[in-house]
Order: C-alpha cells, then sequence, then structure tokens
C-alpha cells in the first residue's frame, strides 16, 4: 500500500506542474497590465495618464519580475514555489502563503456542509429511490435529480436569497459570521452533487440488488433493513465513492461561485478579485491549491476502495 500511494503520488508531480505552467502562460495572456492596474486601486494614475514617472512605472515592474521573458518568469517562481514561496500579493503585499492560511479555513467550511449536504440527500434520495423503484417515489426522485443536475448554482443561489431572505426573511442573505448564515450557500453548493449522488446510487443499488446473494440473504429471513444497509448498500458503493470523491474536487472549485453570490471572504472570492486585478501570484496559488486537493482525494479514493471491498487489489 505504501509503495502504491508513493507512486500515486510521484505521478501526480507532473500533473500539478502542467497545471502551474497553463495557468502561468493563460494569465500572461489575459488583457490588463497588472501594474496600472495596481495604482488606479491605489488611486494613483496609471501609464497611460502619465501623472508618475514612467521610469518609477518601470522600476515596479522589475520588481516583480515583469519585464522578464515570461520564460525566465516561470523559472523564478517554480524555483520559489519548490521551496514554498508562492510569492506575495500585487495589491496587499501580504504573503500568499499567509492569506491561504487565513482564507482556506472558510473555505473549507464551506466545501464540508456543502458535501454534507449532497451526501445526506443524495445517498438518502439513492436508496430510497432503488427500494421504491418504478413509482411515484422513484420518479419523483428522478425528477428532482435532473432538476439538481440542471440548475446553475449561481442562480439556484439568487432564488434562494430570494425566497428565504428577502420575502420570508427566514434566514441571512449574508452573515458568514452566524450559524444560520451557512445554510443557503450550503445548500446551493450541494445541490447539483446531490443529485449526482443520488443517481450513482440508486443506479448501483438496483444493480446489486437483482443480484444472487441478496437474494440470499432475504431467503434467510433477514430483515429487510439488514438486507439493504448490510449487503446491497455496501457492496453498491465503489462506484458511490468514486463521484463522492471526484464531487468534492468539484465542490472545492463551485465554492467560488457560491462565495460570490454569498459575499463569502473565502479562496474562491478572494481569486474572482485576483483575476479581475490580475493578481498574478494569488490566482498562481489558489489553483495550484485546488488542483493539489482534487490529486489528494482521488489517491484517498483510491485507498479506500480496498477497505470497502477486499476483493479490490491495487495494482503497483
Amino acid at each position: 500500500m505504501g509503495k502504491y500511494i508513493a507512486i500515486r503520488v510521484l505521478a501526480a508531480v507532473p500533473v500539478l506542474i502542467g497545471v502551474l505552467l497553463i495557468v502561468f502562460v493563460l494569465l500572461r495572456l489575459i488583457p490588463g497590465d497588472p501594474v496600472s492596474l495596481l495604482l488606479e486601486s491605489r488611486g494613483e494614475s496609471s501609464i497611460f495618464t502619465s501623472r508618475i514617472p514612467l521610469e518609477a512605472v518601470e522600476q515596479l515592474r522589475d520588481s516583480y519580475h515583469l519585464n522578464d521573458p515570461i520564460p525566465v518568469q516561470f523559472a523564478l517562481y517554480a524555483r520559489d514555489v519548490v521551496v514554498g514561496d508562492f510569492g506575495r500579493s500585487f495589491q496587499t503585499n501580504q504573503q500568499v502563503g499567509d492569506l491561504i492560511k487565513e482564507l482556506f479555513p472558510e473555505t473549507l467550511k464551506l466545501t464540508m456542509a456543502g458535501m454534507g449536504v449532497a451526501l445526506l440527500v443524495g445517498l438518502v434520495s439513492g436508496i430510497v429511490s432503488a427500494i421504491r423503484h418504478h413509482t411515484w417515489v422513484d420518479y419523483s426522485g428522478q425528477v428532482v435529480a435532473v432538476f439538481g443536475v440542471s440548475v446553475p448554482d449561481f442562480f439556484f443561489g439568487l432564488v434562494l436569497i430570494y425566497i428565504f431572505a428577502v420575502n420570508l426573511r427566514w434566514l441571512p442573505a449574508l452573515g458568514q459570521d452566524r450559524p444560520e448564515g451557512m445554510i443557503m450557500p450550503a445548500i446551493t453548493l450541494g445541490v447539483s452533487a446531490a443529485a449526482i449522488i443520488a443517481r450513482m446510487t440508486r443506479s448501483s443499488m438496483l444493480d446489486v440488488m437483482s443480484r444472487d446473494f441478496v437474494r440470499t440473504a432475504r431467503a434467510k429471513g433477514l430483515r429487510e433493513s439488514a438486507v439493504v444497509i448490510r449487503h446491497a448498500l455496501k457492496n453498491s458503493l465503489i462506484p458511490v465513492i468514486t463521484i463522492v470523491g471526484l464531487q468534492f474536487g468539484s465542490l472545492l472549485t463551485g465554492a467560488i461561485v457560491v462565495e460570490v453570490v454569498f459575499t463569502r471572504q473565502g479562496l474562491g472570492f478572494e481569486l474572482v478579485e485576483a483575476v479581475q486585478r490580475r493578481n498574478y501570484p494569488v490566482v498562481q496559488a489558489l489553483v495550484m491549491l485546488a488542483s493539489l486537493v482534487y490529486v489528494a482525494v482521488n489517491i484517498i479514493v483510491d485507498v479506500l476502495y480496498t477497505y470497502i471491498d477486499p476483493r479490490v487489489r491495487l495494482q503497483t
């Protein structure tokens, strides 16, 4: 197992390097000069208004290595990343690592809350649909699942705000420091993942419940709850866990939209502002963090297979 994990970790290194290179290049292809945007955000002039000496602007660009060729910029940045230095924010001059430590807990809290909603709603809905398949309960669950997959997060979040915050006034539209302020963002983030998990759970459960060992368990006189939970559900979890792992990475990136809709100060909200301001170090570090989490979750999911189904053997 240790050898397998080591191989997977080593295989992830080229993936992360590729992600870093692609993001690095694409950022520099986006129109807009980060130094001009920085000076404008400070209330100073840009190079287009010439209210400050051009030499000062060029000196600022040199300090960020923006006048160097892109290959040189990437080499310098990669050298710093290897030693754990992700640079400083152009806007605040704060270390990007410190910024991540400050904002990551909020984004992780929202992601975990959204995953909790997705697991609770998705697993329960999928199991019930499988048990009551070809009934109105099953059909209703499938309709809701299609709705959950089809509706964009930002639209669903705005609908929740309009209904529960503006009209009914049950929940706050904003309020990151209040526990009830997490309810609507978590539901908004988790609804699409819940729909996907529900459909996969239903499909996997129906396949397992038609097998001989489930019929044997029923013939032995076991309670239906024991047949469903101990036999059918346990043996149908592998494809479900795969989907859950993938959805966790999706929820982490989906938090960007949800944090903007509900004005929550997290990595997603910071990423949107960094892209708008061409804050290269922040964007590069946050994309790398999302990629690292996504890769780590996939490795964990693969390792969990052996604990859920002993028939699975990892090939190293």
